[in-house]
């Protein structure tokens, strides 16, 4: 039996649970143990202090997530002072306060044949003079109103296997006894949820199902440190459908509880759910604009946004900021310090980095570090940029890593001289070719010649005589208006085995506003040929383009 205390049977619980075990009957149940004083040696006295329920007035309970949080904010910092136990031991009683140390003598102790008669469970009323009889400053709760007091048979070592709490507890130095009582006082909001945690250390299991009341265990496991009991809540709360509210509850767990490892997988869970949920920013622009911190930091974190560029990452979050933060000092912290890391300022264009530059919403000396860290990655060699993606892979920081972009990033070089002229990089991998079978289009990032935006786009299509699919790849002018450009163009892309630039198709076109040009098969052979494995337009899973654009004539 010492084996199994010893042993936490949470370990498996979530694969157990998942095969729809409930925990009775494996190893460590002890629930029929508990409450029987047949196996316990122990008397745990639960007094129940102030109004019956701190969820309304009328006593009602919470019905939502919503209601527990409201009320869980309310008392936070008076959780932190209500633990007071009352170490019963004849011939004399001593009082603990968790928050001292030192033992105070208390007022006596009850008798001992009455103690022993004391049935399990039962409620008791106590009357005013025995509440006056007892040490005024082992008192830690706002009221001092003794509604009722419960009394359980336990087992120590069942209880202390559980829970350092408990272990610490009954391993001061007191001598092993059966007349050792224990008193607990609680809120009476906490009742229900301590008699589900100590029925839980016997028997691993709760009968509660609801969000509000598994909150309720969850807290007093953690009050009580029972990691197991966390763990297990934590794993409920997932399997019951999420909300956004209840998202953005479970993010802020962890600074609400001592032992926030425990609820880690939970917050994690809650931080996908807001990511997945909110993954079209621009869709739900106006919900995701109510986000708190927590919230949008979470969807910022997600390579999955699906949003056109960094660079409206960028401006939806100076946006969001504007809005939640009026005070400029306030925002420029927030900025600076919670929500610039979540920006992929190397993924942003130069044009909107020479913005950040000059944007006072950000410290003058965070932009400038950013902004440069940015160019130095742009200009890095790209088996330099794979291996920092690499690197940070694996961590919390994402700044390298691409985002599933509507609009693919390109790389631009520029030139004035001897005519405006630009080369444009784009690289798209296997799987986005893949998926644009059988009439899909990926589009580049805007890029700027002679003042006027262009991109790039790749279309799976027919070909000419609409006799087979294949890849085609187009050139065209973003702005709209009466500026005309003729413009020389060619398309080049890298092949095996040379893996060297390989020019496909060369033409001139004067660009006129929402104008595009191309060719419908780049490559001149059908799609099967082009996404076969043994392709020679693939290295190591990429497809690299280029473009050169040279204009002639400007009027």
């Amino acid at each position: 039996m010492k084996d199994q205390l010893n042993s936490d049977p949470t370990t498996d619980m979530g694969s157990r649970l998942r095969h729809g075990a409930s925990g009775s009957g494996s190893d460590g149940d002890f629930g029929f143990a508990f409450n029987d004083s047949n196996f316990s040696d122990r008397l745990l006295r639960i007094e129940i202090m102030g109004v019956p329920s701190v969820c309304h007035p009328n006593g009602e309970d919470c019905t939502g997530i919503s209601d527990w949080d409201h009320h869980r904010k309310r008392r936070r910092e008076d959780i932190k002072k209500e633990i007071v136990l009352d170490l019963s031991l004849c011939p004399e009683e001593q009082i603990l306060n968790d928050n001292q140390p030192d033992m105070d003598d208390g007022a006596g102790c009850e008798n001992q044949d009455a103690e022993a008669e004391a049935v399990a469970m039962a409620e008791e009323i106590h009357s005013g003079d025995e509440d006056e009889n007892r040490n005024e400053s082992s008192w830690s709760m706002d009221c001092s109103t003794v509604l009722r007091v419960k009394t359980l048979h336990i087992s120590s070592p069942i209880l202390a296997a559980k829970s350092p709490f408990f272990y610490k507890l009954f391993s001061n130095g007191m001598r092993e006894s059966e007349q050792r009582h224990v008193t607990l006082r609680i809120n009476a909001s906490e009742e229900d949820a301590l008699l589900e945690l100590l029925n839980f250390m016997y028997s691993n299991t709760l009968s509660v199902t609801t969000a509000p009341a598994l909150l309720d265990v969850l807290m007093a496991a953690d009050k009580f440190e029972v990691a197991s009991c966390m763990r297990y809540c934590s794993w409920l709360l997932h399997n019951l459908p999420m909300t956004p509210e209840s998202a953005l509850l479970y993010l802020d767990l962890p600074s609400s509880v001592l032992m926030g490892e425990a609820v880690q997988p939970l917050t994690d869970a809650a931080k996908q759910y807001l990511a997945a949920r909110y993954k079209d920013v621009i869709k739900f622009q106006e919900e995701v604009m109510a986000l708190p911190l927590a919230g949008i930091q979470a969807i910022l974190a997600s390579d999955d946004l699906q949003i056109a560029s960094e660079d409206a990452v960028y401006d939806f979050v100076l946006k969001w900021a504007r809005a939640q933060y009026p005070e400029l000092e306030d925002r420029r912290e927030v900025l600076g310090s919670h929500l610039a890391q979540y920006i992929r300022f190397p993924y942003m264009t130069c044009r909107k980095l020479k913005k950040v530059l000059t944007c006072n919403d950000f410290d003058q000396d965070v932009a400038s570090k950013l902004v440069l860290e940015a160019l130095f990655y742009k200009a890095d060699a790209p088996y330099r940029q794979r291996s920092l993606a690499a690197e940070e892979s694996a961590t919390s920081n994402r700044r390298f890593i691409e985002r599933a972009y509507k609009y693919r990033p390109v790389k631009v070089v520029e030139f004035e001289l001897p005519h405006q002229q630009c080369v444009v990089y784009l690289d798209l991998k296997r799987e986005e070719c893949v998926n644009l079978f059988p009439s899909g289009r990926v589009y580049s990032q805007a890029f700027h010649l002679g003042g006027q935006g262009f991109f790039l786009s790749a279309h799976c299509n027919m070909d000419q005589q609409s006799s087979f699919h294949c890849l085609g790849l187009f050139l065209g002018m973003q702005e709209k208006g009466s500026a005309s450009f003729a413009v020389d163009y060619e398309f080049a892309a890298r092949l095996k085995p040379t893996e060297e630039f390989v020019c496909k198709y060369k033409g001139n076109y004067t660009f006129t506003g929402g104008k595009a040009v191309g060719y419908r098969n780049l490559f001149a052979v059908p799609w099967t040929s082009f996404v076969a494995e043994d392709s020679i337009y693939f290295i190591n899973g990429i497809l690299h383009l280029r473009a050169e654009l040279t204009i002639r004539l400007c009027s």
